[in-house]
């Protein structure tokens, strides 16, 4: 019987559970077959973006709401270091309620939105308002939905392009699983793809769904009640994305918290106590990983925590870069939030049954820009 996350199929139909674990665990598959998607279309999308990047004064604006909000946080960083765009992200809640704050109606835009499927107000709303406040604007939609409005919207106009996920990373779940990484991946693919890099922590990510499956679970069993993810630079992304995820999953009962190394002693680290567990997500960076060993060392001998688990992924002498190995610490910690949602009677595919929160947004109001 197939299993996912080492349950089989029926015991995660009993518990809710199996879109979760089955998105989870198709994330490495996924990853190329993101690949393969953007190889295919990669004409269409060079021809559409040459003459944009090409103009003077470009800013680059990452966008989406919660989840692929995180995708741009993430990328931001990386695509900072490795590129000449000026990259920025923004929440599309951010673009809807304060446009002025973040958008300029003389600064040419491409707004890449992010959006599992492409229905959300704000999302819709964000291209909208962009559309209104900046004289030259771009859209490049990357969606996990070719029937959402968004991806609809782009079909249709000159200034924009849609990028459509493969079919199965259209979580079914709750929570965005495959939904984030392969939008995340896509953009690496489109702007510094590194198909050695993807294939190493595709190899990584396998093998920690075929060894630590047990290990993983026993961690979320334990008696943790508060859980901190540390990462800094494109790793901050990960570990709000890993905050959020680990809140969703066990419906608020989990209380779960994000920080950079050296940012977390100002103030944040009053969070500590015996039930508090530390997830540090290890930079590959020579540099930057000279802080995340000093906190390390620093929570260990100071021995108040619960647990400190230091994530590694690759090798001194072959490191990754961190938005890729990122994707390695993801998958870690979605398994956690998944066995700890079930540890806590939870039902992973739908954790909030009572519905307080959906899948997509609901209850938003988008008020029109000139109302006031």
């Amino acid at each position: 019987m197939t299993q996912f996350l080492s349950l089989n199929e029926t015991e995660l139909k009993q518990q809710n559970a199996y879109w979760t674990a089955r998105e989870i665990t198709q994330q490495p598959k996924s990853w190329c077959n993101t690949a393969t998607v953007i190889d295919n279309k990669r004409a269409e999308i060079n021809d559409f973006l040459a003459p944009i990047l090409a103009l003077n004064n470009l800013k680059v604006v990452l966008t989406g709401a919660g989840t692929s909000a995180y995708v741009g946080e993430a990328l931001t960083p990386h695509l900072t270091a490795k590129t000449d765009l000026d990259v920025c992200a923004v929440s599309t809640t951010d673009i809807v309620s304060n446009p002025y704050g973040f958008l300029q109606k003389g600064t040419p835009t491409l707004l890449i939105s992010y959006a599992r499927s492409g229905n959300s107000p704000e999302s819709v709303a964000a291209v909208d308002i962009a559309e209104q406040v900046v004289e030259k604007c771009y859209h490049l939609v990357i969606t996990c939905n070719e029937n959402g409005e968004l991806a609809k919207s782009a079909s249709v106009k000159s200034n924009s392009l849609s990028v459509i996920m493969p079919k199965e990373t259209l979580d079914e779940s709750f929570a965005m699983t495959s939904s984030f990484t392969s939008m995340l991946i896509s953009t690496l693919c489109i702007f510094t793809p590194d198909s050695v890099q993807l294939e190493k922590v595709v190899a990584h990510t396998n093998q920690l769904l075929d060894t630590q499956i047990d290990d993983i679970k026993r961690f979320a069993q334990s008696n943790v009640e508060r859980l901190v993810f540390l990462g800094a630079g494109s790793l901050l992304g990960y570990a709000k994305e890993a905050a959020l995820k680990c809140l969703e999953l066990t419906n608020g009962e989990l209380i779960s918290y994000f920080e950079t190394p050296l940012g977390f002693r100002h103030g944040p680290k009053t969070i500590i106590n015996t039930k508090t567990a530390v997830l540090l997500m290890s930079s590959g960076n020579l540099y930057s990983s000279l802080y995340d060993t000093d906190l390390y060392n620093e929570l260990v001998n100071e021995q108040q925590c619960l647990r400190i688990e230091k994530l590694s992924v690759g090798t001194k002498q072959q490191p990754l870069d961190d938005v890729w190995q990122g994707l390695y610490y993801i998958v870690y910690c979605q398994i956690f939030a998944f066995f700890k949602s079930i540890s806590l009677g939870l039902t992973p595919d739908n954790p909030c049954p009572t519905g307080e929160v959906n899948r997509v947004v609901q209850g938003v109001t988008i008020y029109p820009l000139t109302s006031c």
